[in-house]
This record gives C-alpha cells, structure tokens and sequence, in this order.
C-alpha cells in the first residue's frame, strides 16, 4: 500500500533526526545512554511524528522544520512506553518485537531512560535550530507538549486507566480517559506543527485540532479491537493482554463491532474536518483511513 511505503519514509527521517539528538553509547553514563536509543530507535508505527509531517505538509511547511518537534513527540511517547512496560504499571515484558527496557536492560536503568528522553525531548524543542518560528511560538510548542504530557494529559489518563483495572466504566468515562492517555499526545502532533505555520487561521487550526481528537479515539478503539483479533508476532506486543488485566476496552464495553463501527464513525468524523482543506492534506487522510484498518 502507498500509505505504508509513505508512513515508512517518515519513520526513516525521523529515526535519523533522533540518532543525530541521542546521546551516543559511548558517552557517559553509558549503559543510560544505550537503552535510550534502544527505546527510541527499536521501531514501532512512529504515527505522532508522521502526523506531524502530514500536517506539516498539508500546510505547506518544509519537512526540515518539523524534524525537532517529530523528534520531540516521538520521544514522550517511547519515554511513556518504558514506563507503561514496568512491572508497576502494565508489566509487559515485551516492545515493539523485542524484550521491554527493563527486561533489556533493569528497571532502575529503564526508569532514569525515560526521565531523560522527556527531558530530552523539551531541549529539542528549546534548540532545534531549523524550527524557524518566534519565539512565542516556540514557548507554544513546549507548552503544547508539556500539557499533552502531564497529568492533564498522558500521565493523567494513564493514572485512570491503572485505577479502572478491574472497574466498569461507561464510554464516557472509557472515551475520556483515551482522550488524555492516547488521544492528548496525538493532538498535541498535529497542533505543533499547526503552530509553525504563521498565516494559520483559528477555524482551520480548530478542524485540524478535531481531527487530531477524532483519529486519536479511533486509534485506541483499533488498538483494543487488535488485542482481542490480532496476534502477538503480528502486534510486537502482547496479545490479549488488556483482557487478561481486566481493563475496561471498547469491544469490552460494546461489543467487537459496535467498537469498529465507532471507529469508522471517528474517521468520517475527522475526514470531514478536513473538508476546507486541499489536496496536500491527503496524507492526513490517508493516515485516517489506516488508523482504523491497521492490524498492528
């Protein structure tokens, strides 16, 4: 498929933009600095920082500018991988197709590299140089972040969502702890790279911001159809895993397909929030329609 050859282009630039940002191994503290890029550069779908692409070129903005804020997001999101993974938390041992940090490495090691990839990924913001904005809207793009990031965004919906194991949530409840645990980060993607485009106007930031929530909720509805149909080699994670917690899902909560229905519902939703948009906007359209057909 197109969309796959194209989603796996921005994977590749922005895993060159973040080996040139990582600390090299041979740096001290070594061992730190090796399960940081073992994280970071292990793989994975890469969609925050090719939704950052895809906005970035459906408002024409060059590629090179977006390269920091791809890395920024891509970080906070294997940052909050490694700590998902931990034996507090989901106590998953495996990643992307291989062991997770703290099997590769050790918990202590695996905690202190994600504190320093979230670190990391403010200090790419604060001195990329080819991220050519003012200064407000630099200070923006980290306040997007950190918000997106924080307890009123991933961390806060992570900390619901290890409360809820166990409980019955209604979809309110369900669709409101995605919106902070996968949906923030996601928009957070997509309203940075808004942000570097100077002669945005407020209603089109809006839809483009709609979009964001829209495909972010149909993420995580596909990601909880696939543990229950997909398979473990196939996802690089463990299937069935959310099941075998207890944690409240969409299938779950309404059944196999009224969760894909909702999924296909979300897409409609955000396709027609780029309708104002031109056809450089195809890739976020065609990473719409991936989102929700994707099975890893």
């Amino acid at each position: 498929m197109e969309i796959e050859a194209r989603l796996h282009a921005l994977s590749a630039r922005v895993g060159r933009a973040l080996d040139v940002w990582l600390p090299a191994e041979q740096l001290q503290p070594g061992m730190l600095h090796k399960a940081m890029r073992y994280a970071a550069l292990g793989g994975g779908k890469r969609m925050r920082p090719a939704l950052v692409y895809a906005t970035g070129t459906a408002l024409g903005s060059p590629l090179d500018s977006l390269d920091g804020v791809a890395c920024s997001v891509e970080l906070i999101h294997a940052y909050s991988l490694i700590h998902d993974d931990l034996p507090a938390m989901d106590d998953d041992d495996l990643r992307r197709g291989k062991p997770s940090c703290h099997k590769a490495f050790d918990e202590a090691t695996a905690i202190l590299a994600g504190d320093a990839m979230q670190a990391l990924a403010f200090y790419i913001l604060a001195h990329d140089h080819r991220i050519v904005v003012d200064p407000a809207v630099r200070i923006e793009m980290v306040a997007l972040l950190a918000l997106a990031s924080g307890s009123r965004g991933m961390a806060g919906g992570q900390a619901i969502d290890l409360a809820s194991v166990g409980a019955r949530l209604d979809i309110a409840q369900l669709e409101a702890m995605h919106i902070h645990k996968t949906g923030a980060l996601i928009r957070a993607s997509v309203v940075m790279a808004a942000a570097s485009c100077r002669d945005l106007d407020a209603s089109r930031r809006d839809d483009l911001d709609h979009f964001a929530k829209c495909i972010g909720l149909a993420f995580q509805i596909r990601d909880d159809i696939l543990d229950v149909e997909g398979d473990t080699a196939t996802l690089g994670k463990t299937q069935g895993a959310d099941h075998a917690r207890d944690k409240p899902t969409y299938p779950a909560l309404m059944g196999l397909e009224q969760a894909k229905a909702r999924a296909r519902d979300l897409h409609d939703d955000a396709l027609a929030s780029l309708s104002g948009f031109d056809g450089r906007a195809d890739l976020l359209r065609d990473i719409a329609r991936y989102i929700v057909m994707r099975i890893k």
